[in-house]
């Protein structure tokens, strides 16, 4: 693709350019199946904020480079980066580094997770996730704050990690998204569900072909552009303070503190902090889609 304002390079964790009226930021650790570190999440809000602030771009595509959409945090790679001092832009706490234990992982999720993803569902303008292979875990997470999802055939989705002995991701917003009943079903059983299934919970918006995916996407942005640009901030904002008098940003809050004590529970009975599951366990714990 190319456009306007475009930053492309191989080394650039997220990269950016602008197609008209729609700004495409895209996940760039594709060897890592585009897992989330640090500086993959701040170069992630430095984009959107680019995106927010250039008046002549209307909608945002969120996509991931590669294969996979995005495998989750980043929880094994060479470059994760979990021990990093960044400058503190969604949660309004102090910086984790130097503190130990609960105290630490509760900083750093509340800032990384939770609360990027709280910040994101905040921008005014409408998001369209562009998904395909992988997107699980924290992958969900980046998904689910956009407004819209277009999922390619291929694309399978899980949060596992109740392997880990967590009740779901640090953005609970699975009961909304998914309804309580399969909600509970893909976090009792780990297991994978295709596209097919997330269109028919109503969790993705429309499946299309892997080939058809950019071009899909880009149109359906396109015509979300053609509206009024202060209406579309108006409307979304109506629909997620609905969400959230639903119990939406409650219901989190609290699911973010069973987290935290299940990964204390783990430190405590000798486990660490993530079940004793590591990247090469989970992997060999996979599922089929289903």
């Amino acid at each position: 693709m190319k456009g306007r304002g475009v930053t492309r390079a191989d080394h650039d964790v997220v990269t950016y350019e602008v197609n008209g009226s729609v700004a495409v930021v895209t996940m760039n650790r594709p060897q890592y199946r585009n897992a989330q570190n640090s500086v993959m999440t701040y170069a992630l809000d430095a984009a959107f904020q680019r995106a927010v602030e250039d008046d002549t771009v209307s909608v945002i595509v969120l996509a991931g480079s590669g294969e996979h959409f995005s495998a989750g945090h980043d929880i094994g790679t060479p470059e994760r980066d979990h021990h990093v001092s960044y400058d503190n832009k969604a949660a309004l706490w102090w910086d984790h580094v130097d503190k130990r234990g609960g105290d630490q992982r509760y900083a750093r999720e509340m800032e990384v997770y939770l609360g990027m993803c709280r910040r994101w569902r905040e921008i005014p303008k409408p998001m369209v996730a562009m998904v395909q292979g992988a997107c699980i875990a924290g992958g969900l997470m980046l998904a689910w704050v956009c407004d819209l999802i277009v999922a390619a055939d291929d694309a399978f989705f899980a949060d596992p990690v109740v392997r880990m002995g967590i009740p779901g991701v640090e953005y609970f917003a699975h009961p909304w998204v998914l309804g309580p009943r399969f909600a509970k079903e893909i976090l009792f059983t780990a297991e994978r569900f295709t596209a097919a299934r997330a269109y028919e919970v109503g969790m993705v918006n429309r499946v299309v072909s892997r080939e058809a995916l950019e071009t899909a996407t880009l149109e359906l942005a396109e015509r979300i552009a053609q509206m009024p640009a202060f209406g579309l901030a108006l409307t979304k904002r109506a629909v997620n303070a609905c969400e959230d008098q639903m119990g939406l940003r409650n219901g989190m809050e609290s699911v973010f503190g069973l987290h935290h004590f299940a990964h204390a529970h783990n430190a405590e009975t000798g486990s660490g902090s993530l079940g004793g599951m590591d990247v090469k366990v989970m992997a060999a714990r996979n599922v089929t889609s289903g």
